[in-house]
């Protein structure tokens, strides 16, 4: 029988690995700068949290989650999203308890049965940040300035663009919901089956539609910032101001509202704009969540985070013809020449290794000119011939692969000798 790995999802290659590694290093240094400490949650979560964070009318709960029950009986979902896990830890944990800002970020697998296409799987790997504990405008500014700054590292920050909107706070959302009652029901025939049923349970979400979002219906909605109420209004221009003030260029998009019903006032969007990219341009999105600890049962607790696609990323970066990645090379690479010298090399690199030392050895009885190459073709900095004679001397000739020079080197100072390389 042949197996092929399930639909939606991916192999990363070894050779494609260290692009991977390149942007985990990038994203972990910027949170190192920003304070924000790494925190690990299950990939699978009791399907309520879900339900009850992002909103039963939202794509990804309806359509899209992978829910089981587990032998127990429970409902299960794998996670399609970060927040809800980390917000249900931090609530769990009892990190509320201590004093100041909680800045928190997770880099692992989600899941969404969806529509595969290109750079949207069924499991795609995800760096998610969420902060707890502050309802200041500036720490919106900061959230997408992070955003901003991992776009800069990786050298995207003159293709890319911050989208921004506002869905205020409860009280604004209410009056908006009237508004789009009312301005919907007339034409409720013409809207697709989903929309029918989100006018009547979450009107907001028809904003989020695919299908209906080119119709006239649509382009003529009353837009959020209409009815903002002063206060939210006030928070939503003090963002903007602060993203001025720090260089971050942004645009408004009234359309703009995100997939989950948890968000409250700012919510943003990096998109690129980069040929041959694709239709589907976002890089990362986010926005506040100032009800979700306090829904999910924990104190009232204002949050803001964000969530940033690698698979999408690295596409991107393709598009922009920018390359990045960390190579896996070899310190040393031994070719030993027969029984003996196999003996003398595997016992020589338990201790190299264990000193840091990269090594490799061929234990193969190729041709020497083809154990060569594989020593070239693993960027091996120094190679080393061990035979009958280097067994018995105890000494070994290694060979510069940059300059072509060889040393002699006795094998038990071997580790010294490659604390002294560049």
């Amino acid at each position: 029988m042949n197996y092929s790995k399930p639909k939606g999802t991916y192999d990363v290659l070894p050779a494609e690995v260290g692009k991977w590694h390149f942007f985990e290093d990038v994203v972990r240094e910027v949170a190192r700068v920003y304070h924000v400490h790494e925190i690990r949650t299950p990939i699978f979560e009791s399907s309520e949290l879900f339900h009850r964070s992002a909103g039963e009318t939202s794509d990804v709960v309806s359509k899209e989650t992978y829910e089981f029950k587990d032998r127990g009986g429970r409902d299960m979902t794998l996670r399609p999203e970060g927040t809800a896990g980390i917000a249900r830890s931090f609530i769990e944990n009892k990190l509320y308890i201590k004093t100041g800002l909680q800045k928190m970020f997770c880099l692992g697998p989600m899941f969404r049965y969806e529509r595969q296409q290109k750079g949207r799987y069924r499991q795609h790997m995800q760096f998610s940040v969420e902060a707890f504990g502050s309802d200041s405008p500036m720490l919106d500014v900061e959230i997408i300035s992070m955003a901003c700054l991992i776009l800069e590292k990786l050298g995207l920050d003159q293709n890319v663009k911050v989208k921004l909107n506002s869905l205020g706070s409860k009280a604004s959302r209410a009056l908006y919901r009237e508004a789009l009652v009312a301005h919907f029901t007339p034409h409720q025939e013409s809207l697709c089956s989903d929309c029918k049923v989100r006018l009547e349970k979450n009107p907001l979400r028809i904003l989020d539609c695919k299908r209906d979002a080119d119709s006239d219906v649509m382009r003529a909605a009353p837009e959020m910032i209409d009815y903002l109420i002063p206060e939210d209004l006030a928070y939503f221009e003090a963002v903007k101001v602060g993203l001025e003030r720090s260089g971050i260029a942004y645009e408004y998009d009234s359309n703009l509202v995100r997939g989950f019903d948890y968000y409250t006032h700012t919510i943003f969007e990096v998109q690129a704009d980069i040929p041959g990219f694709g239709a589907q341009t976002t890089l990362c999105g986010g926005g506040r969540y100032d009800g979700l600890v306090e829904e999910l049962g924990g104190p009232s607790t204002p949050g803001i985070g964000f969530g940033m696609g690698i698979e999408r990323m690295l596409l991107a970066l393709e598009a922009a013809e920018i390359h990045h990645s960390i190579e896996s090379k070899i310190d040393l690479f031994f070719l030993p020449m027969g029984e003996a010298a196999e003996v003398m090399v595997s016992e020589v690199m338990r201790g190299l290794r264990a000193a840091g030392v990269a090594c490799e050895a061929d234990f193969s009885d190729r041709k020497l000119k083809a154990r060569f190459k594989l020593a070239d073709d693993a960027l091996a900095r120094y190679t080393v011939v061990v035979g009958d004679d280097e067994v018995a001397s105890r000494e070994v000739n290694v060979k510069d692969a940059k300059t072509g020079e060889t040393t002699v080197v006795k094998v038990d100072e071997l580790v010294k000798f490659m604390e002294g390389c560049e």
